[in-house]
């Protein structure tokens, strides 16, 4: 069993909304998994902490072996209120966030983000196709300005990327490419068409377990 990544927590950011899908797409199945489950599983096999943050609670899931489950500390500031609760919840100094619609999370990538600038307050993947603020590192020091964002209502959470005085460091999807050649990683579930493709992938894989 390889080493889990030091002095970081892992969040899944695991919102509630998904009015592009039409349901709830946490718990559509990929493989024989739930897209929550699976990208928890990955994160639970790096990190000694594990945190999911939910926008209320979840019924169907409850504390378990290996993870806590935390709900937003801010209401309704979709993606910006589970990152903040993720962040303000965490042991470590510094977390790796990650959306619970990523079913191909890579551990070698993950990795990768985690080591490439252990004192950089976010560290955000830029690829061709624009940042990766779900599937980044950020630290506590961004807290008080998450808050900001909040109250004055920007919830896109790229933003952070911007703000003076923080340490942000870009890297760029040629940096990933020798452990993600397809960048499938970063790759996210938001329509009906987006899980068919993931499942012809899968089934093309021969990991397809469904």
């Amino acid at each position: 069993m390889s080493e889990t990544i030091p002095n970081m927590t892992g969040v899944l950011v695991a919102g509630g909304e998904s009015r592009r899908m039409g349901r709830d797409k946490r718990f559509l199945e990929l493989g024989g998994q739930a897209l929550l489950q699976r990208a928890l599983s990955v994160l639970q096999s790096l990190f000694d902490e594990v945190l999911v943050a939910l926008a209320e609670p979840l019924p169907q899931l409850t504390a378990g072996r290996g993870y806590r489950v935390v709900t937003d500390l801010i209401p309704n500031c979709a993606t910006l209120g589970g990152l903040y609760t993720g962040l303000s919840s965490a042991s470590h100094p510094r977390i790796l966030a990650v959306g619970c619609d990523m079913p191909f999370l890579n551990p070698a990538v993950i990795r990768r983000l985690a080591e490439y600038d252990r004192q950089a307050d976010v560290v955000i993947p830029k690829l061709a196709t624009g940042l990766q603020p779900m599937h980044a590192v950020y630290s506590k020091a961004c807290l008080p300005h998450l808050e900001q964002m909040a109250r004055a209502q920007q919830f896109k959470v790229q933003g952070l990327a911007e703000v003076p005085g923080l340490t942000v460091k870009l890297i760029p999807e040629k940096d990933f490419l020798d452990v993600d050649p397809q960048l499938l990683s970063f790759f996210n579930i938001n329509t009906p068409a987006d899980f068919e493709f993931a499942r012809k992938l899968l089934a093309e894989s021969g990991h397809d377990r469904a």
